[in-house]
């Protein structure tokens, strides 16, 4: 009998854990950028498309990472790393549509240049920001490579928009 009530209470504690850590984990599952984030990284974007320096220290993390990671649950690894990917992303759709502005620009022999250095560029990015899991090999390492990921695409979105606007 005692034992049965024991095994109620685990099991009661073990559901109370998991009610409670529920939040937590459901952060970890990326949101998706409301428009007023996409707005803000392109409008800045756009804004210092001919200066690319200027360009990642105005518009990079500052608008859209930072203040995710400033909310609730944002300042743990997963927040953090969520709100880095968040970015990462928005920077993603505007490379990819640099990419293709750009390449409707070009004659037959440049595409195939611009295609190569992209095919080239992107083992370069995963690579490099890998390589904070291998060196760090703790918990920090997420959020750091997600960093990276980001800083990486949006100098790359930043670079294309330059490009094609020579």
């Amino acid at each position: 009998m005692a034992r049965r009530a024991a095994q109620r209470r685990a099991k009661a504690a073990c559901l109370l854990a998991l009610l409670l850590t529920a939040p937590l984990a459901g952060h970890a599952q990326s949101r998706k950028a409301t428009s007023s984030e996409v707005v803000a990284i392109r409008d800045c974007a756009n804004k210092y498309a001919a200066d690319l320096d200027e360009g990642e220290r105005r518009c990079l993390f500052n608008l859209v990472a930072t203040p995710c990671s400033e909310q609730p649950g944002g300042q743990s690894n997963v927040g953090i790393t969520d709100c880095y990917r968040l970015e990462g992303a928005i920077w993603d759709d505007l490379l990819n549509e640099n990419y293709k502005a750009l390449v409707a620009d070009l004659d037959d022999a440049q595409k195939a240049k611009l295609r190569d250095m992209q095919r080239a560029w992107i083992p370069y990015r995963d690579s490099t920001c890998a390589f904070y899991d291998t060196k760090i090999q703790g918990t920090i390492a997420q959020p750091m490579g997600a960093a990276c990921v980001a800083r990486e695409t949006a100098r790359r979105a930043l670079l294309l928009k330059f490009f094609a606007g020579l």
